[in-house]
């Protein structure tokens, strides 16, 4: 009785000694620190790592038990993700305080080179999808989440943002240009990207029924090749086909200018996996905190969001980040503290 009672004593200490135990690892440290703007599936990290599949699921299992790590489903998939600290829990600063260090850490260069192998696959996947499937994937989006359903929505936001007559637009991804239109009539200059041959092609038929003089049409992968940057970046329904979502979110906030905004439109979190192969989605939606962590991350402020009531199961959530203005001199810099917009 005794025994057990001074076990049951020294019971807050486990958590403690399993994130001990999870953080004595190298090759477990390079996970976590893999995952710091990412989730990968167990094939991807032993890919990563050139480990064997059973190894790599022994340590997520130990990282998994300390807390360390969190799974997300993606239709038949498991993805592992780095787990945050949870506020006042034990081990919690202790956990924040393992994960800013790693964060310091480089990762070894054959291992990055592994990291952007598996990114170009996943980009490859989807390239292929829409080179093949350009005809038939409107029709396919309509199933979930089609332009009618959020386009208001999308207008209403952009047009309580007042932009200068003067400003500029870039759409990244604009699928058949149903929404190129839209943005003509509201910005002087209207860019749209798309790595798709095919996808552009039905953007530039759009363009020249709607006589849409102010809009350029570029084939190009938005986050290698050079373009300027913008007041305003429209995402409709793409970020779930980019390989690395919050490092693109990251990189494309790089083409707002300074004052300027981001607007992603996307499907909150779900488990419809049979958009993977009517849609070529890399991902299933995306949690709000998810979306506002990685704006952050990239240097933007949280604003306005608006949701969409669902449809075949699937809730769309329209978000708006701004990018912080230029400051000017050493009084600006301690006086221009900004608070963050009204929800």
């Amino acid at each position: 009785m005794n025994m057990r009672a001074s076990h049951l004593a020294f019971e807050p200490v486990d958590a403690l000694a399993a994130l001990c135990k999870a953080s004595g690892d190298a090759l477990r440290l390079n996970i976590l620190r893999t995952l710091a703007n990412d989730s990968f599936g167990v094939l991807e990290l032993a890919q990563i790592f050139a480990t064997g599949q059973s190894g790599i699921s022994h340590h997520l299992k130990v990282l998994a038990q300390a807390g360390l790590v969190a799974t997300r489903r993606e239709g038949n998939a498991i993805f592992y993700r780095r787990a945050l600290a949870q506020g006042e829990q034990l081990g919690s600063r202790l956990h924040a305080a393992l994960l800013e260090e790693v964060d310091q850490l480089s990762l070894p260069a054959e291992v990055q080179g592994r990291i952007t192998e598996v990114h170009s696959q996943r980009a490859a996947a989807s390239q292929e999808f829409f080179a093949r499937s350009a005809a038939s994937f409107q029709a396919q989006q309509d199933l979930i989440a089609g332009l009618p359903q959020y386009r208001d929505s999308v207008l209403a936001l952009l047009d309580s943002l007042g932009f200068a007559r003067d400003a500029s637009a870039v759409e990244i991804g604009p699928g058949d240009g149903g929404f190129l239109p839209e943005l003509a009539r509201r910005f002087q200059q209207v860019l749209a990207l798309d790595n798709s041959a095919a996808m552009l092609e039905l953007a530039r038929q759009r363009c020249t029924e709607e006589g849409l003089a102010n809009v350029q049409l570029q084939l190009a992968d938005a986050l290698q090749d050079d373009y300027p940057a913008a007041d305003c970046l429209v995402l409709n329904m793409v970020l779930h086909h980019f390989a690395a979502p919050a490092d693109a979110l990251k990189q494309l906030a790089q083409r707002v200018k300074p004052g300027g905004s981001l607007l992603i439109t996307e499907l909150c979190s779900h488990n419809q996996s049979w958009a993977r192969e009517a849609c070529g989605d890399l991902w299933l939606g995306f949690e709000q905190d998810d979306l506002a962590r990685w704006a952050i991350a990239a240097g933007l402020n949280t604003c306005e969001s608006l949701y969409v009531g669902l449809r075949n199961g699937f809730q769309i959530q329209v978000r708006h980040f701004a990018k912080p203005p230029l400051t000017h001199g050493p009084r600006a810099a301690i006086t221009g503290n900004q608070q963050e917009p009204a929800r």
